[in-house]
């Protein structure tokens, strides 16, 4: 049953800009920081008690609720064809440690407030419509991150990922099993379930929408990343006696790493992104000589022959200047770019214009679990601005008429694609 445009206007028209922002301050108390941010990394209590109320609000729609092998939520709202593979929207409510109100949980609040929407506008789909709670999207507590859109893709994937032990030692396993004990009963959704399309909207984490005065983000793509544990193993030492030319520091021998690794990695056109976001010493006493040193390495870059050669320059690196000490360079994600689908592109492109909202073509710097979904359905993402383009970080913002922009596009979008 194809929807008309006056139908999908009517709909994007349902999208109740307060209902909508009321959404992202009560899941914002979840985890809320002094700064006005929040900090709800994965399955914490924080994060089981916002997946809790994902779980109420999607009671009160008359929704179902379904949670795969790893966590993942889903939110179903039934089309006239219940056989036929739905289509999705979503994003993540787990955050950083310091971060904001808006990433990842606009997309799934965005989708709840799409439900709401179809409701008040008396809107049938022929397909069903599923609002996505992707588990663990951050990688803080548990590395590696996209971990829930990872899995999902990919069942064998699913065994390994169980295992990983969080920053805290508590396993994947031990933390989700916490989770469903909390959660009751409810529907099991197979890993790697057909969709017959998928659809992110997610603040743009960039200053390129504000600076250009557009609302809307029609994302091209997700750029290629590499990331990775590099350990540092030195010798334990006490620091007031052992003589400086004996020592083997390996917080010395880390730290020449990442000045090298940066040097490496330097680019005078500014497209290629490297980060140590995490620099951990051992045994972490002030008068012991740090015996091991973990850092992670965050790399990404839109070209992917570029990637490969300075990606596998990263070992070579770390071991010319590692000294007396020895180090270990381990890979544990890696991406190509991910191009989106193009006709998915269009019809977004359809519901901005539809609702007057100027927009561009970007590329996406950010991972996200789209990334993940374009591998078994056609996928786009939607962006909005964020002040500043500050993101993961306590001070994110983004207007609720910009939350409301993106929100009708999306409605509109799945809609379309559903109907």
């Amino acid at each position: 049953m194809a929807l008309t445009d006056a139908d999908l206007s009517r709909l994007a028209a349902a999208v109740d800009e307060e209902r909508l922002w009321q959404m992202h301050m009560e899941m914002a108390k979840f985890g809320a920081t002094p700064l006005g941010g929040v900090c709800r990394e994965c399955l914490t209590p924080e994060d089981i008690q916002a997946r809790l109320l994902l779980k109420r609000w999607a009671e009160e729609l008359g929704c179902d609720v379904s949670i795969d092998a790893i966590g993942n939520m889903f939110v179903r709202r039934n089309g006239s064809d219940t056989a036929a593979p739905p289509i999705a929207t979503g994003s993540h409510l787990d955050s950083q440690p310091t971060g904001g109100k808006f990433d990842g949980a606009y997309g799934v609040l965005a989708g709840i407030e799409m439900l709401y929407a179809l409701r008040d506008a008396n809107i049938q789909t022929e397909r069903s419509i599923e609002v996505i709670n992707f588990t663990n999207e951050e990688g803080g507590r548990f590395q590696p991150g996209v971990m829930g859109s990872q899995v999902f893709v990919r069942p064998n994937e699913l065994e390994r990922m169980l295992g990983v032990v969080g920053t805290d030692g508590v396993t994947m396993a031990e933390a989700l099993a916490g989770f469903m004990a909390e959660v009751g009963p409810v529907n099991t959704k197979p890993l790697k379930a057909p969709f017959a399309g998928f659809v992110e909207a997610h603040i743009e984490q960039a200053p390129r929408l504000e600076e250009t005065g557009n609302i809307i983000g029609v994302v091209t793509g997700i750029q290629g990343a590499r990331k990775y544990q590099v350990t540092v193993r030195g010798e334990e030492a006490h620091s007031g006696t052992m003589p400086m030319r004996r020592r083997k520091d390996s917080v010395l021998a880390a730290s020449k790493m990442v000045v090298a690794l940066h040097e490496l990695m330097a680019d005078p056109d500014d497209l290629t992104r490297f980060n140590v976001g995490r620099f951990q010493a051992y045994p972490g006493a002030p008068s012991v000589v740090p015996g091991q040193v973990r850092f992670s390495i965050d790399f990404r870059c839109p070209n992917d022959d570029k990637r490969e050669v300075l990606g596998n320059r990263i070992a070579e690196v770390c071991s010319t200047v590692a000294g007396p000490c020895d180090v270990e360079v381990l890979e544990i994600q890696r991406a190509e770019t991910t191009p989106f689908d193009q006709g998915v592109m269009q019809v977004i492109a359809r519901a901005a214009d539809r609702i007057n909202c100027p927009r561009m073509d970007l590329l996406s710097g950010a991972a996200h679990d789209a990334r993940n979904m374009a591998r078994i359905c056609p996928t786009g993402m939607v962006f909005i601005p964020c002040e500043g383009g500050i993101s993961h970080n306590e001070v994110e913002s983004a207007t609720p008429s910009d939350l409301a922009a993106g929100a009708r596009v999306i409605a509109q979008t799945v809609a379309e694609m559903a109907g």
